[in-house]
């Protein structure tokens, strides 16, 4: 199978059946973001365990199916990593769809397979929407906080 195809069969087989979607009703850092150019939206909930790692997340809102897809895959990914490694995959992440080019990238899994929207600058703004939100939750230890990829 081609990389392209994988591609498109991750992306909607993530869009479709999203992992970790829905209300985190524990949630210690809630973060709504929103992509006024395309009318993505998302409702981002951390709770940080004892030992401050990402113990649960959750995601909801609405979206094209690349910013689902990336919500979705994110949420996989962060489970369980400490702020600081979360906040690294995030950077790999960034420079990943951005095509700034990362030593990092090789630590992200399928996540790389989102790395095709660098070839359209407006879905790179689909593709960051969560991990915009999950940088905010990383600034935080509890409240709730506002994101958009027009900052």
């Amino acid at each position: 199978m081609e990389l392209e195809e994988l591609y498109q069969e991750v992306i909607l087989d993530h869009s479709r059946r999203p992992r970790n979607f829905g209300v985190l009703a524990n949630a210690d850092v809630l973060v709504h973001g929103d992509n006024p150019a395309c009318g993505d939206e998302i409702h981002l909930g951390v709770h940080f365990g004892v030992d401050g790692k990402l113990e649960e997340i959750k995601f909801s809102g609405q979206g094209c199916a690349i910013s689902q897809a990336s919500a979705s895959m994110m949420t996989l990914k962060l489970k369980g990593k400490s702020r600081a490694e979360a906040a690294e995959i995030g950077r790999a992440f960034h420079d990943l769809v951005t095509g700034e080019g990362s030593e990092q990238a090789k630590n992200l899994g399928d996540l790389k397979l989102l790395q095709g929207v660098r070839k359209f600058p407006q879905r790179v703004k689909c593709a960051m929407l969560a991990w915009r939100a999950v940088e905010q939750a990383l600034a935080q230890t509890a409240g709730e906080a506002t994101v958009s990829t027009e900052a």
